[in-house]
């Protein structure tokens, strides 16, 4: 972004200086955000989880896994600017909405894990009722729709989510409990989609203006005013966000933990650390850097510039996953749960990749105004056709991965800059810049498949391979 700013697409002064203020709160926060996700987050879902799937009361778990799913959502960093972005949808309407179509499917995605179902029958019966709805739906409705699927699982939900599969799941003793715990995501992410699918057949659209601002500051002052004011609110947000899982933690360390007090503590801290660097984080998203993506945006649809579009897209999506929070416990998450035989860094290369696609398609949609329907529904189908010839693990695991990488900084930065470039092509914003984080949730789910088959075979290899001749074979059961 610097080498774009400082070349191609030069701008003011005053928002170059918000936008590195912005990365520092940035690094800051997300440093806090992994310490404390890791310490606080994952260990309330896993423990949660576990001691529901123990009372083996089914409706208790189904309400319980409904009001967590919608509570979160409605609070999730990602859905509000979301929901502050959309021109047409009343903001409350679409976050209750969306939040409802979480609390359903993860309530569902709970049942399919105790029940052991398997996900791919309930992925392709689900994404199948998704495009039937969208052939028929309001037109205005149908990226926002998919849009919503992709920012609801943040770096909020995530964390929680995946450790409330493990807690289910580890009650199970067959084979298949560990790859049934990934995929709680993967359903979550269906929900919001089918929810504003259907909104879009009653909701009177609203008239709003579409128009891009451009921010701007006078001088200095003015630029730490802007990062002063936002803060607050984005306490008061990630209070909210927060408060449902703490206040649930606390019922349950009350009736059922029982944790000792330097766990209790631990924990607690963790909230802390998970609550300042969410604040800063966003703090330094919403300040410095979408300002910055609309700018960027416009700039580079305009002129000569233009034909740098999608390659400058491509590279900044390969980059800008790497700022995503919610990835770094999904990659970890996976080497703890494959003990290593998935190392990290091929989920990195692989979600690079994949984003990286996904934006460049994003920028030819902004060029071309071609419907989003004609990149998701191939893309989903060729998605749901490996989902046939890879291990369940590696089709949960990938379609997990859709939802955590359309994270805050997909929403904020890149969502803005596609805004700015359709605003400089004199396209229709909810048409053509809208969409993009549907791209950028679809791409992983064949990536990290085609990644999966490639490890598959080689374990496969692995585990087939001629002994030595010399070896002599020692009969146990004769010893």
């Amino acid at each position: 972004m610097l080498a774009l700013t400082l070349s191609c697409a030069p701008v003011a002064p005053d928002l170059l200086l918000s936008f590195l203020i912005g990365a520092v709160f940035v690094i800051v926060g997300m440093g806090l955000f992994t310490l404390g996700a890791d310490s606080s987050m994952s260990p309330i879902g896993s423990k949660i989880g576990a001691t529901l799937t123990k009372s083996k009361n089914i409706t208790l778990i189904i309400i319980a896994s409904f009001i967590l799913g919608a509570a979160i959502t409605i609070a999730e960093p990602d859905l509000q600017v979301l929901a502050e972005t959309v021109p047409h949808i009343n903001s409350t309407v679409l976050l209750i909405t969306v939040g409802v179509g979480v609390g359903i499917f993860l309530a569902a995605a709970i049942a399919r894990i105790i029940f052991g179902v398997r996900l791919r029958v309930l992925l392709i019966v689900f994404y199948a009722v998704v495009f039937l709805l969208a052939a028929f739906t309001d037109r205005d409705f149908l990226s926002i729709a998919f849009d919503s699927g992709g920012v609801t699982t943040g770096p909020m939900t995530v964390p929680f989510i995946l450790a409330l599969g493990v807690g289910v799941a580890n009650i199970r003793s067959d084979r298949r409990a560990e790859s049934d715990s990934f995929g709680l995501v993967a359903l979550s992410s269906i929900g919001p989609i089918l929810a504003v699918l259907i909104l879009g057949f009653f909701y009177k659209s609203e008239d709003a203006e579409t128009a891009v601002a451009v921010a701007s500051f006078a001088d200095t002052s003015l630029i730490g005013s802007a990062y002063v004011s936002e803060i607050p609110k984005y306490m008061m947000e990630m209070a909210a966000a927060l408060a449902p899982i703490f206040v649930i933690f606390l019922i349950f360390q009350v009736f059922s933990f029982r944790l000792h007090l330097r766990e209790f503590l631990k924990i607690c801290l963790g909230v802390l650390f998970t609550y300042a660097g969410l604040v800063l984080f966003l703090t330094g998203v919403g300040v410095g850097f979408s300002p910055l993506g609309t700018v960027l945006g416009q700039k580079v649809a305009s002129g000569w510039n233009k034909y740098l579009l999608v390659p400058l897209s491509m590279l900044l999506g390969w980059f800008i996953i790497s700022a995503e929070p919610a990835v770094f416990v999904l990659e970890k998450q996976i080497e703890q749960i494959s003990a290593g035989a998935i190392p990290a860094k091929a989920v990195k290369m692989s979600l690079s990749i994949a984003v990286s696609l996904a934006m460049g398609l994003g920028a030819l949609r902004v060029i071309t105004g071609i419907s989003i329907l004609w990149f998701l529904i191939p893309g989903y189908a060729l998605a749901i056709l490996l989902s046939l010839a890879v291990p369940d693990i590696y089709t949960a695991i990938a379609f997990d991965s859709g939802g955590v990488a359309s994270g805050p900084m997909t929403a904020t930065f890149m969502l803005q800059f596609m805004i700015g470039a359709s605003a400089a092509f004199g396209g229709n914003i909810l048409k053509d810049a809208f969409g993009v984080i549907s791209l950028v949730a679809m791409m992983p789910l064949i990536s990290l498949q085609l990644m999966g088959a490639i490890y598959g075979r080689k374990a496969k290899e692995h585990e087939i391979a001629p002994m030595d001749d010399n070896m002599e074979i020692i009969e146990l059961w004769e010893a």
